[in-house]
């Protein structure tokens, strides 16, 4: 148990360590879109030269951003389609963020689910038994709106019972259509104006739709299913 415990401390004081770096020496200023602009024909350049490097780079640039949830996926999403097209681009933001999201999960899992169900145990089974049943397609939901704060998703299902793998393959899925979407816009990187303009309301109100579709019909089903066994009996 004091082993565990010094595991946590330890993680704990590395986590708020890098958090300090990243703001001590303003990080972020290199995550913003008026940057990935200014650096465009640079980082180009460099990716033509050292492909692989630049690929492994990018890739532990993004899974550290996204398992710290540091701002500025998005715009590292729209320089994966700038430096490297949308098939690779795709597929190379598609595992950082399932990678980072996942390490996210762990992280907040093993700092605080044992107390949170230890403390609460007794409230949370019913929503432990929801999430048992039908876990999988509401995770598919909030991550396919891409409202929903990434960090916020990590953290919520931390605390459920539900498992890694299905939890890093359906985030995957899920996260998807909004990667190409972000992953397209970023091949006319430098035409991009704003963040806002990328996802817009129509395209937000089809991801809920999609989202959705799922748990609405296997809810329908579970009702024609009952309806049909009381006629029976």
């Amino acid at each position: 148990m004091a082993k565990e415990h010094w595991s946590k401390i330890i993680l704990v004081l590395s986590m708020g360590l890098l958090a300090a770096l990243f703001f001590v020496y303003d990080l972020g200023a290199y995550l913003t879109l008026e940057y990935m602009q200014s650096r465009q024909a640079a980082f180009q350049e460099y990716y033509i030269s050292h492909r692989f490097e630049t690929m492994g780079a990018y890739l532990l640039i993004y899974i550290f951003s996204t398992a710290l949830s540091i701002p500025g996926a998005a715009v590292l999403t729209l320089l994966g389609g700038a430096l490297f097209g949308f098939v690779m681009g795709t597929a190379l933001v598609s595992f950082a963020s399932t990678i980072g999201a996942t390490l996210a999960f762990w992280v907040a899992r093993f700092l605080l689910k044992g107390a949170i169900q230890n403390k609460f145990g007794d409230k949370l089974a019913p929503i432990n038994e929801g999430i048992k049943k039908d876990g999988n397609l509401y995770l598919f939901t909030v991550r396919l709106v891409p409202i929903f704060p990434f960090f916020v998703v990590n953290l919520v299902m931390a605390l459920t019972p539900i498992r890694t793998l299905p939890y890093f393959f359906i985030s995957m899925v899920g996260m998807l259509p909004a990667t190409m979407v972000y992953v397209n816009a970023g091949i006319q990187l430098s035409k991009i104006n704003s963040m806002q303009g990328i996802l817009s309301p129509q395209l937000l109100f089809s991801f809920a739709l999609l989202g959705l579709f799922p748990i609405i019909a296997k809810k329908s089903l579970e009702w024609w299913r009952a309806g049909n066994n009381g006629v029976m009996e």
